[in-house]
C-alpha cells in the first residue's frame, strides 16, 4: 500500500449529516494500545474466530477484539502489508513484500508452516475459496502469484499490466484488484488463472482500497482524488462516485448495515457511505479518527472497525530531491482506533 503523507489534525470528534433509516451513527470508542517501533500497513478481520490480525513493522500482532489485548506474535518477517485468512484451511497467509514471499502459518497456534516464493514486493493478498488459492498480488513486478491453499504450491504468475493494489474474492471464482497506476480494476479466474476485464474507474483516479458487497455485485474502490467508485462487479460501470475524505487507503462494506467506508489517513476520518436506491450512493457521515489512520479492519459480526495509527512527531529533513518530508513515529505510541456504532 501507499505511504500518505499526514496533516496533523487533533483527536477524536465526530461529525454527521442527516442520515436515513438504514445508516447509523459511528463514535471512537477507545483505543488498543500495542506499542513498539515502525510502519504498518493492512490489518484484516477474523470475525468467525474473533481475531485481528495486524501488521506492525516486521511482524504481525494478534489482537482478540473482545478482551482488546495483544494476544501473539507472528515475528521474524521483512516489510509486512497483508493478511488473509482462510479459515476452511486453518491458515493465514502474510505479504512479506522485504523478502518478496507469502508466509502461511497455523490459525491455531501461530506457528510459521512454511514460506513461498513470491513476484517483486508482495502488497495484497487475499484468498479465494472457490479455487482454494491464495493470490498475492506483487507491486513491483505487476503481477499476482496464485498458490495453492492447502500445499503452498505455486500454481501460476497472472500478468496484470500495472502496479496492483487492494484485492477482493467475490467467492464465485473471480477476484478482482485495483491497478493503481492505470486507475483501473482486473478481474481474474481465480480457476484458470487469466485476466477475463480490465475496467476503466475513471474519473476515479489512482484506486488503492477495494471492498465488495456479495450480495448485489458491488465493489467500492477509494482513490486518491477524494471518490470512491462504486461499481458492478459483472459489467464493469461506474454507477456512483461518492465523496469522501484525503488520502484514502482502504475500504470496508459491512453487509448487516449495508453501508460502506473509506479510511482517510491524510484528512483522519472515516467516511460512511450509504446507498439511496437505484444504484446512488452517498456520504451518511464522517467520523474523526486521527492522522495517519490510513487503513482498516470492519468486524462483520460486531460492526466495530479497528484503524492503525500512531502518534507523530517533527517531519525528517528536506531530502535534496525535494521529495516531501514524513513526519516521525512516535516510538512505543502504534494503537489501533476502535470505531462503534451508537
Amino acid at each position: 500500500m501507499r505511504i500518505v503523507f499526514l496533516s496533523f489534525f487533533s483527536t477524536a470528534l465526530v461529525t454527521f449529516s442527516a442520515l436515513p433509516v438504514l445508516a447509523q451513527s459511528y463514535k471512537v470508542t477507545g483505543s488498543i494500545n500495542i506499542g513498539g517501533n515502525g510502519g504498518w500497513d493492512y490489518l484484516t478481520a477474523d470475525s468467525e474466530n474473533q481475531r485481528l490480525y495486524v501488521s506492525h513493522g516486521n511482524e504481525v500482532v494478534v489482537v482478540d477484539p473482545d478482551s482488546e489485548k495483544v494476544v501473539g506474535h507472528i515475528a521474524g518477517l521483512n516489510r509486512i502489508h497483508g493478511i488473509a485468512v482462510a479459515n476452511d484451511l486453518g491458515l493465514g497467509f502474510i505479504s512479506d513484500g522485504g523478502s518478496n514471499e507469502v508466509v502461511a502459518f497455523q490459525l491455531q497456534n501461530l506457528a510459521v508452516k512454511q514460506k513461498i516464493k513470491a513476484g517483486t514486493n508482495p502488497d495484497g493478498v487475499v484468498y479465494d475459496s472457490v479455487s482454494k488459492r491464495v493470490f498475492a498480488f506483487n507491486g513491483r513486478s505487476g503481477d499476482a502469484t496464485a498458490i495453492e491453499g492447502a500445499t503452498g504450491d505455486v500454481a501460476g504468475t497472472i500478468k496484470l499490466g500495472g502496479k496492483p493494489e487492494f484485492p477482493v474474492s467475490d467467492g464465485n471464482g473471480s477476484v478482482y484488484a485495483n491497478i493503481e497506476d492505470k486507475s483501473e480494476i482486473v478481474r481474474i479466474d481465480s480457476k484458470k488463472l487469466t485476466v477475463t476485464s480490465h475496467w476503466s474507474l475513471s474519473p476515479c483516479e489512482s484506486p488503492s482500497g477495494l471492498a465488495i458487497d456479495h450480495a448485489n455485485r458491488r465493489l467500492f474502490a477509494v482513490c486518491d482524488n477524494k471518490m470512491m467508485a462504486v461499481v458492478d462487479a459483472d459489467s464493469g460501470k461506474v454507477l456512483a462516485t461518492p465523496a469522501i475524505g484525503e488520502g484514502p487507503d482502504a475500504a470496508g462494506y459491512d453487509p448487516g448495515k449495508r453501508l460502506a467506508f473509506s479510511s482517510n489517513g491524510e484528512s483522519g476520518t472515516l467516511t460512511i457511505i450509504r446507498e439511496d436506491g437505484d444504484d446512488k450512493y452517498s456520504e451518511a457521515g464522517t467520523v474523526k479518527t486521527a492522522p495517519g489512520a490510513r487503513t482498516m479492519a470492519l468486524d462483520e459480526k460486531t460492526h466495530k472497525i479497528y484503524l492503525s495509527t500512531a502518534s507523530f512527531g517533527p517531519p525528517t529533513a528536506a531530502t535534496p530531491s525535494g521529495a516531501r518530508p514524513r513526519p516521525t513515529i512516535v516510538p512505543g505510541s502504534f494503537k489501533l482506533l476502535v470505531v462503534s456504532p451508537e
